[in-house]
């Protein structure tokens, strides 16, 4: 597929068919077509499962273009190399329990390790997201790519976008103190997006420390009909980012991979959230 795409991971599974259905309703939203992946041994073993799941979409989205591919190997490898060219790659995940960890839930942990582009990691847990805000984890001015995907994606729900900025440094437990508004407000109800170089009342920033530059005046340019809600907490981003994602739709963080002797792996904030979040979580790499 030349056109532009959202790809899916699909092994049969109810994980897998959430992913394909939350999959095609992005596709509708982003007006591309949807690519149907399963990554098996023998590729003659893929056809009962792709048949079902292309009857699936195109019967509840009668006009989305989609296509089904069998490949043969490991589903990380095979969706890490398609997402160079999707626009979004998505795939499942089971919520926290006995089975976390296991089975397809794994290839999520794995994948975000090696994903090229954005990877949309669906939770089971949650019916429904219509209403809600689209929630923005920032660590700092190097998050540019996540904050643009965020925009985009709070302006094709017509929803609220949530930033969230932490300014400690420290390791993320699960259990984190409410979120703290920011010191100042927009009009029109609309909280104004950070400035470079603002500073709270102490002429040091928000909790006394330097607040770092964010892309965010620019970006609510480009999206004039965003509404923009930032806060910052001076406790661990973890838990702040963990606790907002109960009432998101949508949560969407910029990933840092680590390299070690066993090859990449994700900081502590996008490790904990792919455990525990409440809500399908966007992790847009760093370029």
């Amino acid at each position: 597929m030349t056109s532009r795409h959202i790809t899916v991971g699909v092994d049969g599974s109810v994980i897998s068919v959430r992913a394909l259905d939350r999959a095609a309703e992005e596709a509708v939203r982003h007006g591309v077509a949807l690519r149907v992946l399963y990554a098996v041994p023998d590729r003659d073993e893929a056809a009962p499962v792709l048949r079902s799941a292309a009857s699936r979409t195109r019967r509840r989205h009668p006009g989305l273009p989609v296509e089904t591919v069998a490949v043969e190997g490991g589903a990380v490898h095979a969706l890490a190399r398609e997402s160079e060219s999707a626009d979004l790659t998505v795939v499942g995940r089971r919520g926290s329990g006995p089975l976390t960890g296991t089975a397809f839930g794994s290839v999520a942990t794995r994948l975000a390790a090696l994903v090229r582009g954005p990877l949309l990691v669906v939770r089971g847990d949650r019916p429904c997201d219509l209403g809600r805000d689209v929630l923005l984890g920032l660590a700092d001015d190097t998050d540019a790519e996540a904050a643009a995907y965020a925009f985009q994606e709070a302006e094709r729900r017509g929803a609220t976008l949530r930033v969230v900025r932490s300014r400690s440094p420290r390791r993320g437990t699960l259990h984190g103190p409410p979120l703290e508004p920011a010191h100042s407000t927009g009009r029109t109800g609309q909280e104004r997006p950070a400035r470079e170089g603002e500073r709270g009342g102490d002429g040091k920033g928000v909790g006394g420390r330097a607040v770092p530059r964010y892309p965010l005046t620019r970006l609510g340019e480009g999206h004039p009909d965003v509404v923009v809600d930032t806060r910052t907490d001076r406790s661990d981003p973890a838990d702040i980012l963990l606790e907002a994602t109960r009432e998101a739709a949508v949560a969407v963080i910029g990933v840092r991979r680590r390299t070690s002797v066993f090859g990449p792996r994700l900081g502590p904030v996008a490790h904990l959230l792919l455990q525990r979040s409440h809500c399908p979580l966007v992790l847009v790499p760093h370029p």
